[in-house]
């Protein structure tokens, strides 16, 4: 009797998937690696950064970039290079949790729609309809104004929430369209004769199905979460002071020293453009290794 061993062509038939998505999205790696080195700024800004963000110093008043100061510094004698690295936690936390109740709520009602149809159908698309007809940046701008004179939680609430509702209508029609798909499914029909209830039918058998546009969706708008976080804030109605923020670094004193100071303004601008980029990037790669129909 002998003993069948693994041969090394099995073992090779299984790679590790990271190793696998890099080989296959080197594009998707590079932003990754951003996308990774932001957030680990953001999570461990206390010991990366090299000075206080908040400490004002009047004897360093707009030094320009060097050894001690990487980035140089504001008209308040701040460090911009602490101040980019806190800022990252600012814009990935409004960023992510500002896309994930918008693509999530958006997901519900994408999927409650297409399954439902019919009069419901009908009336969740018109208020989407609706929705979409204003910009996002526009649509949020009228809603965090809105919200100042509503006290429902802290200024970032606000903002949160007025950066999530025009990203909802765009995830549901996303959603909705592979939903309607997944309706017709020999499996969901048997469900419904076997008279499982609805809520059974949508949660079982038609959201896993639409996981994967949710991801994309989700992924590709923190990228416009966080370019929305930063046009709000330098239009002064997002993050206030003494905060540190991309967007309200290009505001206020920013614009006034520009001449003199060209890297108050160069820094956050490629620190916003960098992140934007990167979650775009990831997100359009996030969708070829997902979507079947991309595979070859």
């Amino acid at each position: 009797m002998s003993l069948a061993l693994p041969t090394p062509t099995a073992a090779m038939k299984s790679p590790n998937k990271v190793v696998e998505f890099c080989q296959q999205q080197p594009l998707g790696a590079v932003s990754f690696v951003i996308i990774f080195a932001m957030m680990f700024a953001g999570i461990f800004c206390e010991l990366v950064a090299p000075y206080d963000p908040l400490a004002i110093d009047f004897a360093s008043l707009l030094v320009a970039p060097s050894w001690e100061h990487w980035c140089g510094t504001d008209a308040f004698g701040r460090d911009i290079c602490s101040r980019l690295i806190y800022g990252s936690r600012t814009a990935l936390v409004i960023g992510f949790t500002s896309s994930f109740i918008g693509s999530t709520l958006g997901a519900m009602l994408g999927v409650a729609s297409a399954y439902f149809g019919g009069r419901i159908d009908n009336w969740i698309q018109r208020v989407m309809d609706i929705l979409l007809a204003f910009p996002l940046i526009v649509l949020a701008l009228v809603v965090v104004a809105a919200l100042r004179k509503f006290v429902i939680g802290g200024v970032d609430m606000n903002l949160i929430i007025a950066i999530a509702i025009p990203i909802i209508p765009r995830v549901a029609r996303v959603v909705r369209a592979a939903a309607l798909g997944v309706r017709v499914m020999p499996y969901v029909d048997a469900a419904r004769a076997a008279g499982y209830s609805d809520s059974r039918i949508i949660f079982r058998h038609m959201a896993p199905n639409v996981v994967a546009p949710y991801l994309i969706m989700l992924t590709a708008f923190i990228a416009q979460a966080i370019l929305a976080e930063a046009s709000l804030s330098f239009l002064g109605l997002g993050v206030v002071e003494p905060t540190a923020a991309w967007g309200l670094m290009l505001s206020g004193n920013a614009a006034d020293f520009y001449r003199e100071a060209p890297w108050m303004i160069l820094f956050p601008g490629a620190a916003i453009s960098l992140a934007v980029f990167a979650f775009n990037l990831f997100g359009d790669v996030l969708r070829d290794y997902l979507d079947p129909r991309f595979k070859v």
